[in-house]
């Protein structure tokens, strides 16, 4: 009895974290909206002559409402081919979401004329947050660049610590031991096309499948915490990070060296048993593509639904190299050179999955580090693992350390990428919880690694951005600690 009534406040706390992770999605439009409305309020306050100045700005904020409507027709894209009917009605049933495949069954958005909604916008006169949040509470502090933390922690239960590769005929994810193969191909790829001017930029108008709009938005799109709304900001810049040309330039400061040192390590791959490799943090999952087109057996492991759900639809229902467009820097106006940089389209994804050459075996599992590599099953059973701004997502980075050895086998690789800016070390300010938090120094991380057996083979500094808006005219920069350890035979 005692299981079962655990049970239920896990499936309870899951339903919550997703109905929070949804809700946040969808209020991306309505949050974006009030952003550009506080911007035109601004220009109206304007005298006539400073008006005079400045007689393209309404244009400029058209413009905006116009790229918000762009961002939300891919998120709203993304939602509906993960099936959100089936989400939904999870929640409205109050049973665990397990299954987030799209059957296509869920009905088209109801929207009106693109063109009404431009003539209604005409008749009308970036702090950044990280942000970590748990079942029952959540941070915002002010980390311009780093603010799309590379884990946002949304604590997932049993019934999302699971693993999953593709998808069956019905949409639906297979566990990763059923099948050999995580990428849908483009003839089996269920990702729906249109134009983003079919879509309005709200999410005020539409239904999902059989609920009312009143209905669906008690149920979802209510009481969203703007932290929650910021995450989303976070995805969409992610994006451009991993599946952009644009965001070529971090991935060849942080996942090209980590490559190159694979290779090094394991000079042959194409014998009848690849190397495995882990991939902790895993976040959008370019880097676990990346580490599979080498010839790796790879898992990514990811905490966040934020991550989970954006990361499904581009490694499974995305058709073709370049097929949407995001507009990632609208929601500020600090630091742009001129404002044709700031409304600049990016286009995604810069490498189709399902031709990249992905090997047999690719997964990702979803859950928490520690929860899901501490059982016995994984001790010993990686090659290599490769953690990239993943340490300082730890309460306890000792522990990390400690899982990372256990499953690590003897003379496997462990190649890590990053800083050392610690989650929790601000929990004290916005949790009533006493968070544990060790923070340590770089020294100590390598001792630690030693007394678990982990040999340091390489290591060097390396000057990085994370997210970073290429033509802002602020950078911050990370000066990251790049290592390669052997685990002692």
């Amino acid at each position: 009895m005692e299981d079962i009534e655990i049970s239920k406040i896990d499936q309870e706390l899951e339903i919550n974290a997703l109905r929070r992770v949804i809700g946040a999605y969808l209020d991306y439009s309505a949050a974006a909206v009030e952003d550009a409305q506080r911007w035109e309020r601004s220009y109206s306050k304007l005298s006539p002559s400073h008006k005079a100045i400045l007689p393209h700005l309404p244009k400029k904020y058209l413009q905006l409402r116009r790229c918000i409507s762009k961002n939300a027709f891919f998120i709203l894209n993304m939602l509906q081919v993960q099936g959100v009917e089936q989400i939904l009605s999870s929640l409205i049933a109050y049973e665990p979401p397990f299954d987030m495949g799209y059957d296509g069954s869920w009905n088209n958005i109801n929207s009106h004329d693109f063109e009404t909604e431009q003539h209604e916008i005409e008749n009308n006169d970036e702090t950044l947050s990280r942000n970590l949040d748990s079942s029952n509470h959540s941070e915002a502090i002010d980390r311009p660049e780093y603010a799309c933390s590379h884990a946002v922690a949304n604590y997932p239960t049993e019934s999302e610590r699971m693993c999953w590769h593709e998808q069956d005929s019905n949409g639906h994810f297979l566990p990763s031991e059923a099948i050999s193969n995580s990428v849908v191909t483009p003839s089996e790829s269920q990702a729906i096309h249109g134009s983003s001017e079919d879509l309005q930029s709200g999410v005020e108008s539409f239904q999902v499948g059989g609920h009312s709009d009143s209905l669906f938005r008690r149920v979802i799109h209510s009481n969203v915490p703007l932290a929650d709304v910021d995450k989303v900001r976070c995805i969409v810049r992610n994006i451009v990070r991993d599946w952009a040309e644009e965001g070529k330039v971090e991935r060849d400061q942080c996942y090209k060296p980590i490559l190159e040192e694979l290779q090094l390590a394991f000079p042959s791959r194409n014998g009848e048993r690849p190397p495995t490799c882990l991939v902790p943090g895993a976040g959008l999952a370019r880097l676990a593509c990346e580490i599979s087109r080498l010839g790796f057996m790879t898992q990514g492991n990811e905490f966040s639904y934020y991550m989970l759900i954006c990361s499904s639809f581009i490694l499974n229902h995305t058709q073709a190299p370049m097929e949407w467009a995001i507009h990632p820097w609208i929601h500020s106006n600090c630091n742009s050179r001129s404002d044709e940089d700031q409304l600049r389209p990016v286009r995604f994804p810069d490498l189709h999955p399902g031709s990249a050459g992905i090997t047999d075996g690719f997964s990702m599992c979803a859950g928490d580090f520690v929860e899901v590599y501490s059982h016995p099953s994984q001790t010993e059973a990686w090659d290599a693992i490769v953690t990239c701004f993943f340490l300082d997502t730890a309460h306890n980075i000792a522990e990390y350390i400690e899982i990372l050895s256990r499953v690590l086998k003897p003379g496997g690789v462990w190649i890590n990428f990053g800083p050392l800016l610690y989650h929790f070390a601000d929990a004290h300010s916005y949790s009533p919880e006493d968070e544990m938090s060790i923070e340590l120094s770089l020294e100590d991380v390598k001792k630690i690694a030693l007394h678990y057996g982990l040999k340091l083979k390489k290591e060097k500094i390396v000057e990085t951005t994370y997210t970073a808006n290429m033509l802002s005219m602020m950078q911050n920069r990370y000066f990251a600690a790049f290592w390669t350890m052997v685990k002692e035979k």
